[in-house]
């Protein structure tokens, strides 16, 4: 062999062995092509707004489990549909003394569904008749307990619009709802505190400030009773008269 031939096959045997560690090299490197990097950023990318959109569902989920309360803007239409679903008109108020028992007037359907609104949420099982104005009425639905102002707040804030029927007055045994006096020109209902008229002759100089939604059919003797306790200057029993209420039908 000569010496120019023994040159180029130690040439050529160089070349072989340096593409071999050549391509071994490219098999082992990582995959960081540009396709690769844009898909791993669109990954990220979704990952992120799936990440937004839990939170916005999170926080949809927290106000929609907001607890309902009732307000001067939604108390209509509630009312509207809850009579329409609750048609009782019977309602007994129980106490130490005995029962009473109060007949409702469909006449004012949002005073009525209301005070079945109301008993059926147990809200006058935490109240007393708290004020007895000897010779003219009885008057329940609030306390002096703490938690009465909770319980009010978790019902809602709220006054209902008066309901006049004329051929409705206060009678003995006329069962109507109080009002605020100042500020209020339209003799809206407070929803809470409701009053029965114990004076022989009635009460007319009440007619048409508040709205009669109801009359006691059983039970004035009970009544008369309650109105004949001891009372304080403010005309607050000296002993509790607590209250359960419950419909008949």
């Amino acid at each position: 062999m000569s010496f120019t031939k023994s040159i180029l096959t130690f040439c050529t045997c160089i070349l072989f062995f340096c593409n071999c560690e050549d391509t071994h090299s490219k098999k082992n490197k990582p995959n960081t092509t540009t396709s690769d990097v844009k898909i791993d950023t669109i990954s990220k990318t979704d990952k992120h707004k799936k990440d937004s959109l839990d939170i916005i569902a999170s926080k949809e989920k927290e106000i929609d489990e907001e607890p309902f309360r009732l307000t001067n803007k939604n108390l209509r239409e509630f009312m509207t549909n809850y009579g329409k679903e609750n048609p009782e008109t019977l309602v007994r108020i129980k106490t130490k003394y005995g029962d009473i028992d109060i007949k409702l007037y469909n006449e004012t359907p949002i005073h009525r569904a209301n005070f079945i609104y109301l008993v059926k949420q147990k809200y006058f099982d935490e109240t007393f008749f708290y004020r007895v104005a000897k010779g003219f009425v009885i008057q329940g639905g609030n306390s002096d307990r703490q938690q009465m102002a909770v319980r009010r707040f978790e019902i809602g804030e709220y006054t209902i619009p008066q309901e006049p029927i004329k051929r409705l007055k206060h009678v003995r045994g006329a069962v109507a709802l109080s009002k605020q006096w100042v500020d209020n020109p339209s003799n809206r209902s407070t929803p809470y505190e409701f009053f029965i008229v114990i004076a022989k002759k009635g009460a007319h100089h009440l007619d048409g400030e508040h709205t009669i939604f109801g009359k006691v059919v059983k039970g004035m003797k009970v009544a008369d009773k309650i109105s004949n306790v001891p009372v304080d200057g403010s005309e607050w029993p000296k002993q509790n008269i607590f209250i359960k209420a419950e419909v008949i039908k």
